[in-house]
């Protein structure tokens, strides 16, 4: 079993891309071109994913969730975020019911 550390690491790397050359990685130029250009990548990942799940195959639906997942970290990290940030989330709504949970942010 792959160990969920691997979040851990590829965070890291990401955050040592900060400030690279653009032409150094794929993840340096994504931050160099900004939020727009890393909000275009989610989405697009977004739409192959979902293209994945509807065609069946369960190789390519894991691979392009791969690739939403990354570009989620590029996101998080380019806000000054992580995926500790959204552990921490996922953690405080376990044991709610998910209909409980989203009305409570209607109430806000």
């Amino acid at each position: 079993m792959v160990s969920a550390d691997i979040l851990e690491r590829l965070s890291t790397t990401l955050a040592s891309r900060h400030g690279a050359d653009p032409s150094s990685s794929y993840v340096a130029k994504l931050f160099h071109k900004g939020t727009d250009e890393i909000l275009k990548k989610v989405g697009e990942e977004a739409v192959e994913t979902i293209m994945a799940a509807k065609d069946g195959d369960k190789l390519h639906l894991v691979r392009e969730i791969a690739d939403l997942w990354f570009h989620t970290l590029v996101l998080l990290e380019h806000a000054g975020l992580s995926h500790e940030d959204v552990l921490a989330e996922l953690a405080r709504r376990e044991g709610i019911s998910g209909i409980d949970e989203k009305n409570s942010r209607k109430e806000q």
